[in-house]
């Protein structure tokens, strides 16, 4: 099995077209948290196996984890398995794992070069064990590294995550060591798997569809929204750059005023 895929021609969105993919932005997201969905529909359209998609969104992966580092944004949360994926068919689930862990292996040069720490969230004890020794490798070698935080969301579901910090929550009350009365937002934050994490600033989602579809529930609070039609293994670099614009344009008044307008950041579109 080989990941290693040739470029493919990406259908650009009208937001992306007139965007220049190498500008450089004025404001940026500290968080980026991306749905990479499409990968089954963009290769059944293409009359091939749902797994080759996923095998070409790993070109996509790159290209974003390349971009960030470049631009200095400080954390991107991949959604690669949730929760609720593994009522997918067997043998798609086996290939994932199997992607999974090559992608672990080729691209821990990349990761190391690129001064990337990959993070992992979700739970482990679902995942095979091959898996994880390469996952902890690869999380153990960049822990030093001084760039962006990749942040790979495999077995992850943001209800089960707010369901673990009660839980934490409530031993340490039962325990006598938290008061109820002290309980507020950053004793749940400091619960979840993102602890240490800013909040998601920019969420994308691939693919076409208008739902979270249970990620990162806490995180997104006040994230700005950015859909594209365009499925996962064909989306680029421009149209990254057009999220990237479209964030930079937008007032985030996180429920006050602004009175100050905000100009594009790329230029004229």
């Amino acid at each position: 099995m080989n990941a290693k895929i040739p470029d493919s021609k990406s259908p650009e969105t009208d937001a992306a077209r007139n965007v220049d993919p190498n500008a450089a932005p004025t404001r940026l997201p500290d968080h980026v948290a991306i749905i990479m969905d499409g990968n089954g529909r963009w290769a059944q359209s293409r009359g091939m196996p749902r797994i080759e998609g996923h095998r070409r969104g790993v070109d996509s992966v790159r290209m974003v984890s390349e971009t960030c580092t470049e631009l200095g944004i400080e954390a991107v949360t991949l959604y690669c398995l949730s929760s609720e994926n593994w009522k997918r068919p067997k043998a798609e689930l086996e290939f994932l794992m199997q992607l999974l862990e090559q992608y672990l292996v080729e691209e821990r040069e990349l990761i190391m070069k690129q001064g990337l720490r990959l993070k992992v969230i979700g739970r482990r004890d679902r995942l095979p064990a091959s898996v994880l020794v390469e996952m902890d490798k690869t999380i153990e070698v960049s822990a030093d590294n001084p760039g962006t935080q990749l942040v790979l969301a495999i077995d992850y579901g943001g209800r089960d995550e707010l369901a673990m910090a009660t839980r934490s929550i409530c031993r340490d009350v039962q325990a006598g060591l938290l008061d109820v009365d002290a309980i507020d937002e950053g004793t749940i934050t400091q619960r979840l798997y993102t602890a240490g994490l800013p909040d998601v600033d920019l969420m994308i989602r691939t693919g076409g569809e208008m739902r979270v579809s249970n990620f990162l529930l806490w995180q997104l609070s006040y994230a700005e929204l950015w859909v594209t039609e365009t499925c996962w293994p064909d989306f680029s670099r421009q149209e990254f750059a057009a999220a990237l614009e479209s964030f930079g344009c937008r007032d985030r008044r996180f429920g006050g005023l602004s009175d100050t307008p905000v100009e594009s950041t790329f230029g004229e579109t």
